[in-house]
């Protein structure tokens, strides 16, 4: 199991400025203040895992960076669910 690596990069989120973040069954969602402090919190859960005994760590990011208007992980859930007819605007 990769779990306790996992929670070990955890960890290092847990310590970050991150503005939000979500744990999901495939990765963990993230919310900074800027792409700056984004890739730093990415490195730190990186190093972790590595520094928790992890013999390889791969890290996805893919990054979301609109300047038009404001997006948040709880916006862009709203607006699926609302569109899909499971909650009220």
């Amino acid at each position: 199991s990769i779990s306790k690596y996992i929670v070990s990069s955890e960890k290092a989120l847990k310590e970050s400025k991150v503005t939000r973040c979500e744990i999901t069954a495939m990765g963990t969602l993230v919310e900074a203040p800027s792409m700056r402090e984004l890739l730093d919190i990415a490195g730190k859960m990186h190093k972790k895992a590595i520094s928790s005994g992890a013999k390889r760590v791969v890290t996805h990011i893919l990054i979301d960076d609109r300047k038009d208007k404001k997006l948040t992980i709880k916006g862009k859930v709203d607006s699926l669910k609302q569109k899909l007819g499971i909650c009220r605007p």
